[in-house]
Formats: C-alpha cells, sequence, structure tokens
C-alpha cells in the first residue's frame, strides 16, 4: 500500500513535519514537547513525530507512518509515545485528519489545575462553541494498564458524558496532563492549538484581575460561534 502511494504519503509526512515545526516556531513546543499527526483517511494510515527527537534536528523523511491498527509501516523510528492517544481520537472523531498535543504554558497550567476552560468573552466564543472541557483524572487502573490509549479515550468518554460535538469544540485538556486540538484538516488543528493556547492566556490574565468573572451568555456564545462558523456565517469575505 505504501509503494503504491509513495507520492500521497510523501506529501502527508512533508505536511505533518512543517505542522511540527509550526507548533515549535509558535513556542507552544519546547525541546522535544508534543507532537502533531496527520491522517490519510482513505486508507487510515497517519504521520506522527518520532518520539524524543528535537525539533530542530527534524526533517520530513522522520515522519512516521502508522496504522488505525497501531502497524509502524516506514521508518526506522519509534513513533510519538502518544501515538496509541493519537489512534483513539481518530477513531472517535471520524472526520477529523489531524491532531496537535502541546504541553503550551497557560492551557497545561489550567489542565493541571483540574479546570475547565470557561468561556468568559467573545474572542474565546469565536472558535470554540462553549467551555472548552477538562477530563476528570486519569485512573490508577488505566495508568497501570494501557496508559497512552486510555488517554484518548478519556477525552472520547468526556465528550460522549457531556453531550459535546467535536466538530464544534476541537480541543480538551486532559487532566493533570495537557491540551489536546484537533481539526477536519491538519491545518485546522494547528492554528485551533495556537488560538487555544491564546484563549488561555487571556482567561488566566482576566481571573488574575477578576476571580468571581462568570461565563458570558449562551446567547452571546452561539452569536460570536455561528457568526463565523454557521450555515449562514457572515464574517470574513465570501
Amino acid at each position: 500500500m505504501i509503494n503504491d502511494n509513495k507520492k500521497k504519503f510523501k506529501s502527508l509526512k512533508k505536511h505533518v513535519f512543517e505542522a511540527n515545526l509550526k507548533i515549535y516556531k509558535s513556542n507552544l513546543a519546547i525541546s522535544t514537547f508534543g507532537n502533531v499527526s496527520g491522517i490519510e483517511r482513505e486508507n487510515n494510515i497517519f504521520a506522527i513525530k518520532p518520539s524524543g527527537i528535537d525539533y530542530k534536528k527534524l526533517k520530513p523523511e522522520n515522519m512516521v507512518l502508522v496504522s488505525l491498527d497501531g502497524e509502524i509501516l516506514e521508518n526506522n523510528l519509534k513513533p510519538s509515545s502518544d501515538t496509541k492517544t493519537h489512534i483513539e481520537l481518530y477513531k472517535a472523531f471520524p472526520e477529523i485528519r489531524g491532531i496537535v498535543h502541546t504541553h503550551s504554558r497557560y492551557a497545561t497550567v489550567i489542565a493541571q489545575s483540574l479546570f475547565d476552560l470557561k468561556c468568559i468573552g467573545t474572542t474565546h466564543a469565536d472558535y470554540f462553541y462553549g467551555d472548552i472541557p477538562c477530563t476528570k483524572k486519569i485512573s490508577n487502573k488505566a495508568i497501570s494498564g494501557k496508559y497512552e490509549e486510555e488517554i484518548g479515550l478519556l477525552i472520547a468518554e468526556t465528550f460522549k458524558e457531556r453531550k459535546i460535538d467535536y466538530h464544534y469544540m476541537k480541543a480538551c485538556l486532559v487532566a493533570s496532563h495537557g491540551p489536546f486540538t484537533w481539526g477536519l484538516d491538519l491545518d485546522e488543528a494547528v492554528f485551533t492549538a495556537i488560538i487555544l493556547e491564546e484563549i488561555a492566556k487571556q482567561y488566566y490574565l482576566t481571573k488574575a484581575l477578576n476571580s468571581e468573572v462568570k461565563s458570558i451568555q449562551k446567547n452571546l456564545i452561539k452569536k460570536h460561534y455561528f457568526r463565523k462558523h454557521g450555515i449562514d456565517a457572515y464574517y470574513g469575505q465570501n
């Protein structure tokens, strides 16, 4: 399969490489923190950053091709240690084509504080339809078991239990861990990670000034989100 689609997968690996560099250059990742993957849905094969490789040393050919069954299809490098989390998210959210995991400062601080990232302003509502959820803490049983797989299942469970639509909420904070974002394409997943960190910073600073601030009205959230993303959206140029 790989040999029959060499050009397609070479392009996918290049795109994923560029996406990983973008989170590094956007100050969402330092050293070897974080990872980005992008999937080719026709064959359900994704490319992901290799484990423990510094961003400054990455090359497009280093990206590792993996199937949704977890089989490493090409490359002598090990894929990211978070690969199984990506697999579970691709399975749970079948229309997404890119996933980003970072340890960006403000989003991670909020995840470590075990808080949902409340929608306290219209900047937030422009990109996320409501509060960005934080999962419950992962169980000791899950930690001792298939840990990375369990993280993906925990995110999916959080969305199912809270009846959150992954199309309108493309981010989740994993308690005590950090943020994951996704998109209907790889570029959207990266863009969402960048926006999430800015929203998290605004939230943190606002709460420092006014710890009693509450979420904005639901109809204001709806207005701002759907004027940008709804069927009748009128923000921007046609």
